[in-house]
C-alpha cells in the first residue's frame, strides 16, 4: 500500500496525521458501501417487475400532482408492476400510497438526511431500505426498474431523470421507458432541449425519443406496459 511521505523533522505532523486518519476512515467506508449494495441487491432482486416514480418531496397531499402520482402508481399495479419510490414525503409518499391502496408491491429507498427525510407509512416494511450514500441508492433506482415515471420536482428529480437518460443514451443500461408527467411543468425544459441543446449539436434528434410526455396516468402506465410486449423484463445491467 502506498504510504504518504513522513513529515520532515521539526515540521508539523497535524496535516500528515489528519490525512492518514482520513485514509483509514475511507477504507472502512468501503465496507459500508458494499453493505448497502448487498442489502439493496438482496431486497430488490426479489421484488419482481417494478417502476420507479420520482417527484418533489415538497408536494402536499392536497396538490394535484400528489393525486396524479397516486393514480399512476395504481395504474401500474393494475398492469402487474410494483412501485419504487425514494421513500420520503410528497410525490414519493403518493406513489407508495397509490401502490398500497391498489394492493401492489410498495418499495421505498429512503435516504438518511440530517433532520429531514423519514420513511413514509405506505411502504411495505419488508421493502424499505435505508441508504447513507446517494450514489448507491441511485443504482438501485435504475437497476431493478422496468421504467421511470417522473413528475414535477427539484434538483434530485432532475438528477435521477438525466442519469437515466444518460445511461440509456450511452448503452450502459438496457433501454427502458421514461415517462414525464405534467406537460406544463416540462414544456420549458423540452423547448430548451430542442432549441438550445439539439441546435448546438450536443444531442442527437433520436435522443429526444428516449422519453415520452403525458398528463394521463393511464397512458403513462400503458406506455410502460406496451414497451415490454415483445421485450423481456430483466435487471437493466
Amino acid at each position: 500500500m502506498t504510504q504518504l511521505p513522513h513529515p520532515k523533522p521539526g515540521a508539523s505532523t497535524s496535516t500528515y496525521d489528519s490525512w492518514q486518519d482520513a485514509r483509514i476512515k475511507d477504507l472502512w467506508r468501503v465496507f459500508r458501501i458494499m453493505g448497502e449494495f448487498v442489502d439493496g441487491f438482496e431486497t430488490l432482486s426479489e421484488v419482481g417487475p417494478a417502476v420507479s416514480i420520482f417527484g418533489s418531496a415538497r408536494t402536499k397531499p392536497d396538490h394535484p400532482n400528489y393525486l396524479l402520482a397516486e393514480q399512476v402508481a395504481s395504474a401500474l399495479v393494475a398492469r402487474g408492476f410494483g412501485v419504487i419510490s425514494g421513500g420520503g414525503p410528497g410525490i414519493m409518499e403518493a406513489a407508495n400510497k397509490g401502490a398500497r391502496d391498489a394492493k401492489g408491491v410498495s418499495v421505498g429507498l429512503n435516504i438518511d438526511l440530517p433532520h429531514e427525510q423519514k420513511p413514509n407509512p405506505y411502504i411495505d416494511p419488508e421493502h424499505l431500505i435505508d441508504f447513507n450514500f446517494f450514489f448507491v441508492r441511485k443504482v438501485m433506482f435504475v437497476k431493478y426498474a422496468q421504467g421511470f415515471v417522473v413528475l414535477p420536482g427539484g434538483f434530485g428529480t432532475m438528477d435521477e431523470l438525466f442519469e437515466a437518460l444518460t445511461l440509456i443514451q450511452t448503452h450502459k443500461s438496457t433501454p427502458f421507458p421514461v415517462v414525464l408527467m405534467g406537460s406544463k411543468f416540462w414544456s420549458g425544459l423540452l423547448d430548451w432541449l430542442k432549441s438550445t441543446m439539439l441546435e448546438a449539436g450536443n444531442i442527437s434528434p433520436e435522443n429526444l425519443e428516449l422519453f415520452s410526455v403525458t398528463d394521463d396516468p393511464q397512458e403513462a402506465a400503458e406506455l410502460i406496459s406496451k414497451f415490454y410486449q415483445d421485450r423481456a423484463m430483466t435487471p437493466n445491467f
